[in-house]
């Protein structure tokens, strides 16, 4: 794991020796890229997609077939009033009926199928999306506390080095006794806060490899808590767009299809027809069309055309949520990044000096330092590097957000689909 503290001085070197202490499984091994793919590979609804992706291309081979012909047999006179004999007197026509689509209604219901499927495609994958950007912010939370250990540790180590020294003046008579009893309490809560930093941060790496099944205790790659990557371009695309694209291009294809569906198909009808008496036989053709096509199908394509205009008006309204929210986002990370730097090269230095400064003259043994003013010196210095750690922990999740919104894994998921 390593250390979301900078190098140098006796802090930094306590802090790796804290770190090379902690036990196997803050060892470098999984990163976000790893997770994230162990995620998406365990995930249950993959086979939902299949299935979806199956009934789709079911559709579409549906959408290519044509109108079936007919073949109907009719028996006229079988039955009358009179001198009458069935089977001479009777008429017998098989029929032979074929329909002719007009206006490429079977493209247009190929390229709605097709479409539909599109839709669904990327509806799945945009869920697929949400589900990674919530693992990630398990990811960061899992940093975050793997982050806090060395604090934890070193509040710790300051709280013993504390004990010590106000023990040894107690001895000297130069501190009161009830010093040293609020030295040992402060050593007791180190200790408990030390214990709580290290379950935290057991539970949110269990909370992690839950998401992909994991049963053993996971190994977290670190290093990219205290990395602050570059930033997002300010022109990036929002990915749900994607989705309103492909609605759009349903809506259209509907139009077309509901279009195609106002030309009326004729159809045509041959036959030969029996005569029971004699045994002749004729040849007899057939037609038909309906009327009226254009005016029945008026209101299926009034609809369909609303449906894109309104897919495309969302589209529109998405873009500027998104950027909106991209820019908000970037803006504030780059606040956080000015305050991390700011941090380590003002705030941590001049607390580590404070500290320095105040533990020597606290241990010349005079009256000019106080245990209050050592504590407060060396509470001052940890609530710095706690503060680092927020702002870091900030800064990664918005860059969860910045990855969901920008679609920077759909690579990952057109991987995981190809396998």
């Amino acid at each position: 794991m390593s250390s979301p503290f900078r190098p140098g001085g006796a802090l930094a070197i306590s802090l790796l020796l804290a770190l090379t202490s902690l036990p196997p499984a803050y060892a470098q091994d999984l990163t976000l890229t790893d997770a994230l793919s162990r995620v998406a590979q365990a995930d249950p609804a993959i086979a939902v997609s299949a299935a979806q992706r199956a009934a789709a291309d079911a559709s579409i081979r549906q959408a290519d077939v044509r109108p079936q012909d007919i073949v109907t047999v009719e028996v006229e006179d079988f039955a009358r009033t009179g001198g009458y004999t069935p089977v001479a007197s009777s008429q017998t026509t098989a029929w032979y009926e074929r329909s002719w689509e007009r206006g490429a209604k079977r493209q247009a219901r190929v390229g709605t199928a097709m479409t539909e499927r599109d839709v669904t495609e990327q509806r799945g994958r945009l869920r697929q999306l949400d589900l990674l950007a919530q693992a990630q912010v398990a990811w960061v939370e899992a940093l975050a506390a793997d982050a806090e250990i060395p604090i934890a540790q070193e509040k710790l180590n300051q709280a013993q080095r504390l004990e010590r020294e106000v023990a040894r003046r107690v001895g000297r008579a130069l501190d009161p006794l009830f010093a040293l009893e609020r030295a040992r309490t402060a050593l007791a809560q180190a200790r408990i806060a030390m214990e709580q930093a290290i379950e935290k941060a057991r539970i949110a790496r269990a909370s992690l490899g839950a998401w992909w099944g994991a049963s053993d205790d996971i190994r977290l790659d670190s290093s990219s808590f205290s990395q602050l990557s570059a930033e997002t371009p300010g022109d990036a695309q929002p990915v749900d767009t994607v989705l309103l694209d492909a609605e759009r291009d349903a809506a259209a294809a509907r139009a077309r299809l509901a279009a195609a569906n106002s030309l009326t198909d004729p159809t045509v009808r041959a036959g030969l027809r029996h005569y029971g008496q004699g045994n002749d036989l004729s040849v007899v053709f057939g037609g038909s069309i309906p009327l009226g096509g254009r005016r029945t199908q008026r209101g299926n394509v009034e609809r369909a055309e609303a449906e894109r205009r309104a897919a495309e008006a969302e589209i529109a309204v998405l873009k500027v949520q998104s950027k909106r929210e991209i820019d908000r986002l970037l803006a504030q990370r780059a606040a956080m990044v000015m305050e991390i730097k700011r941090i380590d090269s003002q705030v941590l230095p001049s607390a580590e000096r404070a500290v320095v400064l105040v533990r020597d003259g606290y241990n010349r043994g005079g009256t000019a330092f106080t245990f209050l003013e050592v504590a407060q010196a060396q509470q001052a210095m940890i609530d710095a590097y706690d503060r680092r750690i927020v702002l870091l922990r900030s800064y990664h999740l918005d860059g969860a957000r910045l990855d969901r919104l920008t679609g920077r894994h759909v690579p990952l998921l057109s991987s995981v689909e190809n396998r």
